[in-house]
């Protein structure tokens, strides 16, 4: 959400606020979401101000069954938390980018890490998937509302309709498989 103040009272909205990403403000909410890594479906969404840490909403993106946990670097420590400790899975948190430039600067000694960490990336690139048909394909560009219960509302209905998206891509593909197997 921009820090639009173009309203009766000319304030922002008090539910919102602001964080630092790198030397970037910026102000609004976020959206957490668990995908699961097979499908690329959406299973879980939290909403919170952008001031909120990752870390806070792990436990409500997990829904149980998971096997494996893949992550950006916001979410490291994860293993640790005494919240998640019943959390029986294998944590695969990706690297924070400064240590990983570090590990390229010597490419053919940390050659397994590196591998590792593409791998982690390209596994985790299936949560940004449902970010970009809600952004390009539905027009989210930013929240129209006031309050995070709306914003979150929007937000449940464009998730729920890049599943059903990506649900129609998968039946399209199979369609295209069995006639290719005829």
């Amino acid at each position: 959400a921009p820090n639009s103040t173009k309203n009766k009272r000319g304030e922002r909205d008090p539910e919102m606020h602001q964080t630092k990403k790198g030397n970037q403000w910026y102000f609004g909410m976020k959206a957490h979401i668990g995908v699961d890594a097979k499908s690329g479906l959406t299973h879980s969404l939290e909403t919170t101000s952008a001031n909120e840490h990752d870390l806070n909403q792990v436990g409500n993106l997990l829904h149980g069954k998971e096997e494996f946990v893949f992550a950006d670097a916001g979410y490291q420590g994860a293993e640790n938390r005494e919240d998640l400790a019943d959390v029986k899975v294998e944590w695969a948190i990706a690297m924070r980018p400064g240590k990983l430039k570090e590990l390229k600067k010597h490419p053919r000694k940390n050659k397994a890490v590196i591998v590792f960490e593409k791998l982690k990336s390209s596994v985790r690139a299936k949560v940004e998937h449902p970010f970009r048909l809600i952004k390009r394909q539905f027009g989210f560009v930013k929240a129209r509302y006031k309050g995070l219960w709306k914003n979150d509302n929007q937000l449940a209905m464009l998730f729920t309709l890049a599943n059903l998206f990506r649900v129609d891509q998968m039946i399209r593909g199979w369609g295209s498989c069995v006639q290719n197997a005829r």
